[in-house]
């Protein structure tokens, strides 16, 4: 039985590989996402404010909203991972794990990112017994307790203001000496009273009995290198999910993230990338529908 071939098979469901998938619709190329997340790591953030048309959302909320404008042009999404990917001929094939084959004749890598570990002792071992690297997902189980945001980003930033709502007392504990967060939330952060900031130091330690009990820092906090608390949440950015694209054989930097021109095009003919996985230095929403939209016009442009 010969394959059913796509025009464009979109790797990844977040705000960019969706955005991909409207225009390609648009410009009438056969098309499929296939997700392992649908929404991608956009879902887990508590708070959107700087997506044009959304005053305000949680990042599900808002790639709910996406995620229906892509049904509208019935595009199928596809649950499944992509696990291999490599050249046939003129077109691309791609092995999922659920153990389906796909043919495309090109192809967008939106494959995202995954949170970046501290990989210190005690992090894997209290992996959900008070390590967390989701403050929306599981700052309700903190309601009246005492928590850290290790990291100092704009991200950072707002997981603290998130676990502020439900903690008794957060503290943000940053490598550095300015918390790089946009005015706004910065703002935001220093006019909460239960938020505290540890400039210049680092957690060496997590310690606890069967769940996380304190912390142990690499600079003195009131005259202690041990901080009381019992949750830990990881903010310090993300690695690419940059394998798919290795195995096509794109280059990558030294951060194995994927180079692309203004176009979105890879070093690969017809394959495209797009958002955190690529070198794009800005890595928001609004960057990642805008990439999804030319990567979808560049295919179009180079199959006509």
């Amino acid at each position: 039985m010969t394959q059913e071939t796509y025009d464009l098979i979109i790797i990844g469901g977040g705000p960019g590989g969706y955005s991909a998938a409207i225009y390609a619709a648009r410009y009438n190329m056969k098309t499929l996402v296939i997700a392992k997340e649908r929404g991608g790591l956009i879902t887990k953030t508590h708070l959107i404010e700087n997506f044009p048309g959304i005053i305000t959302a949680t990042g599900f909320e808002l790639m709910d909203k996406i995620e229906k404008h892509v049904k509208h042009y019935n595009i199928p999404i596809v649950d499944d991972i992509v696990i291999q990917a490599k050249k046939e001929g003129d077109n691309f094939k791609l092995t999922t794990q659920g153990e389906k084959e796909y043919i495309a004749k090109s192809v967008v890598l939106a494959t995202g990112s995954n949170r970046r570990k501290l990989n210190i002792l005690g992090e894997k071992e209290f992996d959900g017994k008070g390590v967390s690297y989701c403050a929306t997902c599981d700052a309700m189980f903190f309601r009246g307790k005492d928590a850290c945001i290790v990291g100092g980003s704009d991200s950072a930033a707002k997981e603290a203001l998130m676990l502020s709502e439900h903690c008794k007392k957060v503290y943000i504990i940053y490598r550095q000496q300015k918390l790089r967060a946009e005015p706004i939330n910065y703002d935001r952060v220093i006019a909460k009273d239960n938020i505290e900031i540890i400039y210049n130091t680092n957690i060496k330690e997590i310690k606890g009995e069967q769940v996380v009990q304190k912390v142990i820092l690499d600079n003195e906090y009131k005259g202690s290198n041990e901080l009381e608390l019992q949750g830990v949440f990881i903010e310090i950015g993300q690695l690419p999910n940059s394998k798919i694209a290795k195995d096509l054989g794109c280059k990558l930097n030294d951060k194995d993230e994927i180079i692309v021109n203004r176009e979105m095009r890879t070093n690969v003919q017809k394959v495209y990338a797009i958002g955190d996985v690529t070198d794009f230095k800005f890595r928001q929403a609004i960057v990642a529908a805008s990439a999804g939209s030319i990567s979808a016009w560049s295919a179009y442009t180079d199959l006509n």
